[in-house]
């Protein structure tokens, strides 16, 4: 299945609360957490890191930074690895990223979703075309959860293998 990540935007102890408590319905809650973004199974950290090259590529600027750079662990054992039926590692993605993934313009989007399907069949994996679709979507989905999260506390990643 892969790693099963979700991007959180909102107050980071809330975040941990609902997380801890294993909540995930709350978390889709526009009125307690600003954007969620649950990618399950379909991708990793590594993905992330491409669709932020893909950007680069297109706008020809340096940024985004690869997301893995981006994320930084919560301070304490206790805060980075939450201990629910299955542990989640919880990681804080740096605001610049998700600010320069927001900036993104419309008319780039589907440049971007194309160059990360070339880099993800030509570095990572073999993508099919019945995926393709999903992928594009995915990119879509990314950039709209960093323009919601913008004006959020925080932006955490929970993720698990």
């Amino acid at each position: 299945m892969g790693v099963v990540m979700d991007l959180v935007a909102g107050d980071a102890r809330e975040i941990l609360l609902a997380i801890g408590v294993e909540d995930w319905q709350g978390l889709r809650d526009p009125g307690r957490f600003v954007a969620h973004l649950p990618l399950g199974g379909r991708m990793d950290q590594g993905w992330l890191d491409l669709l932020a090259r893909a950007a680069r590529d297109v706008t020809g600027g340096d940024s985004p930074g690869p997301f893995t750079d981006a994320c930084c662990p919560l301070e304490g054992r206790r805060l980075t690895r939450l201990e629910t039926s299955v542990d989640r590692t919880i990681e804080r993605v740096d605001p610049h990223w998700i600010e320069d993934m927001a900036i993104l313009p419309d008319r780039s989007l589907d440049h971007v979703a194309a160059r990360w399907i070339e880099l993800i069949d030509c570095e990572d994996c073999e993508v099919e075309p019945d995926d393709k679709p999903m992928i594009r979507e995915v990119a879509g989905e990314v950039v709209e959860f960093c323009r919601k999260a913008r004006t959020a506390e925080d932006v955490l990643l929970a993720w698990t293998i």
